[in-house]
C-alpha cells in the first residue's frame, strides 16, 4: 500500500486547525472568567486567590498555545500553498498580504508578551496586571487571525479542521 504523502500532509493541517478552534475557545473561556481590565489594587488584595491566579495561568498558557499552534498552522498551510517556508518571516509576510495578520508588528508584539510571561517573574502587581490586560487586549487579534486563518485554508485549498468538535464554540467567540 502507497502512502499518500499529500493527504498526510493535509490531514496533519486539518487537525491543527481543529487545534487551532480548540485553544482559541479554551482561551476565550478563561479570558472570561474575568472583569477586564485588571487592576494592581485588585491583584493585591486577591493575591492569595488560587481561583485566580489559575485563571492567569491559564491565560498565559493558552495564549501561548494559541499562537504556536497558529504558527504551525500558518508555516503547513503555506507549504501545501506552495508558498517559501524557509523563514517564519516570509511565511508571516505571506500570511499578512493575505490578510489574516494585520501586520507583522502585531504579531511579534505577541510573541514579545507571551515571552515576557515565560522569563519574568515579577511581583510588581502593576506589572502583572499590565501583562495581563495586554494578553487580553492581543487575543482579539490572535482570534481573528484564527478565523481568518480558518477562513484562507477553506478558500484556497479546500482544508477544514479534522473534526467539527470546536466549530460551533470557536464560532460563538464572534458572536
Amino acid at each position: 500500500m502507497t502512502h499518500d504523502l499529500l493527504e498526510e500532509q493535509r490531514l496533519h493541517l486539518a487537525r491543527l486547525l481543529e487545534a487551532i478552534q480548540r485553544c482559541a475557545w479554551f482561551l476565550h473561556q478563561s479570558d472570561g472568567k474575568l472583569e477586564w481590565p485588571i487592576d494592581a489594587a485588585l491583584l493585591e488584595a486577591q493575591k492569595k486567590n488560587v481561583d485566580l491566579f489559575e485563571t492567569l495561568a491559564a491565560i498565559n498558557e493558552r495564549f501561548a498555545k494559541l499562537q504556536d499552534s497558529l504558527a504551525s498552522a500558518m508555516r503547513h498551510s503555506a507549504l501545501l500553498m506552495g508558498e517559501p517556508t524557509d523563514s517564519f518571516l516570509k511565511v508571516l509576510a505571506f500570511f499578512e498580504k493575505q490578510g489574516v495578520v494585520e501586520s507583522m508588528d502585531d504579531w511579534q508584539r505577541c510573541r514579545m508578551v507571551r515571552n515576557m510571561a515565560a522569563h519574568d517573574y515579577a511581583t510588581d502587581y502593576s506589572e502583572i496586571a499590565e501583562h495581563f490586560n495586554l494578553l487580553h487586549d492581543l487575543s482579539k487579534m490572535l482570534f481573528q487571525a484564527a478565523r481568518r486563518l480558518l477562513d484562507l485554508c477553506h478558500r484556497l485549498i479546500g482544508i477544514e479542521p479534522a473534526s467539527a468538535d470546536f466549530t460551533n464554540e470557536f464560532e460563538r467567540i464572534f458572536a
